[in-house]
């Protein structure tokens, strides 16, 4: 049970909560009581300031309506005075352009175009909005005045800018060929920089607004004639400076191709001065075509529209390429009389061009590309004249040296070699430095399958047979010739000088290892017929020795008188062994043995021969009483006769 004290101090302890609580209560209450007096305010406030708001938008927006439709007819009214001005301008613009159009465009082109502009606008204008309006016939007439004068002032700066390439730089655009850094620096600058700009923007305007090519013709007139007589410039300098200085340069000669000797050519016999001139300028002005036509083309494609470029170019070329067509073609006829004449040093002009122009033709045909077949078919079709007629004089010349006729006249006196000998192994040296171009020009000529894509070993088998084929008809015509000769030791030295002359110049060049392709016994037969003409020769000498041989000489005994008969017989025999030398020698001192080790080793061989002979004879008979006057008969010693031998094919002893 809980104390009565306990008891009230808690009854206390409760109370005094209780009323805390009552005092929060009323404290809450007047709390709830402002807070709804202060919402019922503010209720009315905002109540007070929709009703305004709604007053002021109904006052605001007619306002504002009639404001926006204000600025409207504003915008509007600009709108018509800004088209209204734009209008008028058009009216103004013959006006405005007249005088400037009237001056051209020379010096101004930029303010020109800007002009022309406006006039083109204004023509739309009218042509759009007013096609009767009489001020569309205006800028109509205005804009056709200043078209032309864009035409014209084209013609002019072309005309006036356009140079013909000196001589000069065409040589070094083409010796660039074998030093890239030198051709980086030989730029050829056809037209002035500023120039140039100002033709392109011509020719893109007269494209694109004037609707014009017209100017496409002027430019390949105007840059043709140019090309073309650069070209012929060149041709002309080179003529000169030939005449006085000689060449500097010619691609005819290129010191890297495999089928040239890489020393420097000497001058042929028998070749016209004219002729290597007119040969080594042609060379110059197809090489100097390519290059050229390769600059005028990076030219064209600034100026003229791509669509254009290939027929523009294609006629721009035509006189140059036409003009080295025409004197290729006249090459070719020439070459074809020459071999009617049977002169073939002419007919070797045709070999370095026909090889230059192969050489070159890859880079025509770069050049030509995109051009009309007739265009691109021009080279190879010289190409094709040149084969055939190179063929034809190579074929000719074979015949020519088989069918030389044997005339007594044209026969050298001393037996040595003769013209055609000399003139056959001359073409045939010539050609080893166009080993390729001849043995393609053979090729060309085979109907087999295998020439159409024929080898430099089949051409090389060619040219061998062809090589063998002239030697062979030489040595048949030689033979036939030596007949001429009465003398059959005369027609042996003759044919012991030209057999030892074509094997050492065959020896000397390389005509041995191209003969040698098909014919490995070629150099030993030569030997054969050299020694066989010797042994020939030799036996002229019988009729000397013969008189002192041992065989015919009569026998006696030693100490035993001579009968008269027998003293005659030594007497004869020594008489004829004195004429018979002495003839000998007289005769065969004029005829000749060019080649010094030949006419030692031969003189040595009868030396040796007859000096063996006369020895023994001269020892056996020498002593013996045949004759009273010994010196009658016995009128050379030894050596004598020796000597006497050392100066036989010796016109000067």
């Amino acid at each position: 049970m809980i104390p009565p004290q306990e008891a009230s101090a808690r009854r206390r302890e409760i109370e005094d909560k209780l009323k805390q609580e009552e005092e929060t209560l009323s404290f809450i209450r007047d709390s709830l009581e402002k807070s709804d007096q202060l919402t019922n305010n503010m209720v009315s406030i905002l109540s007070s300031f929709e009703s305004r708001l709604m007053k002021l938008e109904n006052s605001i927006i007619p306002v504002h309506k009639q404001t926006e439709n204000l600025q409207r007819l504003q915008e509007n009214v600009e709108k018509t005075l800004s088209c209204l001005d734009h209008v008028i301008s058009y009216y103004h613009v013959a006006s405005d352009t007249e005088k400037i159009i009237r001056e051209g465009p020379t010096g101004r082109l930029e303010e020109y175009l800007g002009s022309m502009a406006k006039i083109q606008k204004a023509v739309e204008y009218f042509q759009d909005n007013s096609p009767d309006s009489p001020e569309l016939n205006k800028v109509k007439l205005l804009f056709e005045r200043g078209k032309e004068s864009l035409e014209s002032e084209f013609r002019s700066l072309m005309t006036r800018h356009s140079k013909v390439v000196s001589p000069v730089l065409i040589l070094d655009l083409i010796s660039g060929d074998d030093d890239l850094e030198a051709q980086e620096d030989v730029a050829l600058e056809h037209l002035p920089e500023s120039v140039l700009q100002d033709v392109i923007r011509i020719s893109r305007w007269l494209v694109e607004y004037g609707r014009n090519q017209d100017f496409m013709n002027v430019y390949y007139q105007i840059r043709s004639s140019q090309l073309d007589r650069s070209i012929k410039g060149l041709k002309e300098h080179f003529h000169k400076s030939s005449s006085s200085s000689g060449v500097p340069y010619s691609p005819a000669i290129p010191n890297k191709r495999k089928d040239t000797p890489t020393k420097k050519p000497v001058k042929r016999p028998g070749r016209d001065d004219m002729l290597d001139v007119e040969t080594d300028a042609y060379i110059h002005c197809v090489s100097a075509f390519v290059k050229l036509a390769q600059s005028e083309y990076q030219l064209l494609a600034d100026i003229i529209p791509e669509h254009h470029q290939k027929k523009t170019f294609d006629s721009l070329i035509q006189d140059a390429l036409d003009g080295l067509m025409l004197e290729g073609e006249n090459i070719v006829s020439a070459a074809r009389k020459a071999i009617v004449r049977h002169d073939f040093s002419t007919v070797l002009t045709v070999f370095p061009i026909l090889r230059h122009l192969k050489q070159t033709k890859p880079e025509f045909d770069q050049v030509l590309q995109g051009t009309a077949a007739s265009t691109k078919n021009k080279l190879p079709g010289l190409i094709t004249s040149m084969e055939t007629i190179g063929a034809k004089a190579l074929e000719d010349f074979a015949d020519n040296i088989k069918n030389d006729p044997d005339k007594e006249y044209n026969m050298p006196k001393d037996g040595t070699v003769h013209e055609l000998t000399s003139n056959a192994i001359l073409f045939l040296q010539q050609l080893l430095d166009f080993q390729e171009t001849a043995g393609a020009m053979l090729a060309s000529q085979e109907t087999s399958s295998s020439a159409t894509s024929y080898s430099s070993e089949f051409s090389k088998r060619l040219l061998s047979t062809y090589i063998c084929k002239v030697l062979g008809n030489l040595q048949l015509n030689l033979l036939s010739k030596s007949k001429v000769y009465e003398d059959p030791a005369l027609s042996a030295i003759f044919l012991h000088n030209n057999y030892n002359y074509i094997l050492k110049s065959l020896e000397k060049s390389e005509l041995i290892q191209l003969v040698a392709v098909t014919q490995k016994t070629a150099e030993r037969s030569y030997r054969e017929h050299i020694e066989q003409q010797i042994q020939t020769y030799q036996r002229s000498w019988l009729k000397v020795t013969d008189y002192i041989a041992e065989k015919n000489l009569p026998v006696f005994q030693p100490g035993v008188k001579l009968r008269d008969k027998e003293r005659q017989i030594i007497k004869e025999r020594f008489k004829g062994f004195n004429d018979g030398l002495e003839e000998l020698c007289k005769i065969q001192k004029a005829w000749a043995i060019p080649d010094t080790e030949q006419r030692d080793r031969i003189r040595q061989a009868q030396k040796t021969i007859v000096k063996e002979t006369y020895g023994a004879f001269l020892q056996k008979f020498g002593s013996v009483p045949f004759t009273k006057n010994p010196e009658k008969y016995i009128k050379y010693g030894v050596e004598q006769v020796g000597d006497m031998i050392d100066r036989l094919f010796d016109t000067s002893a």
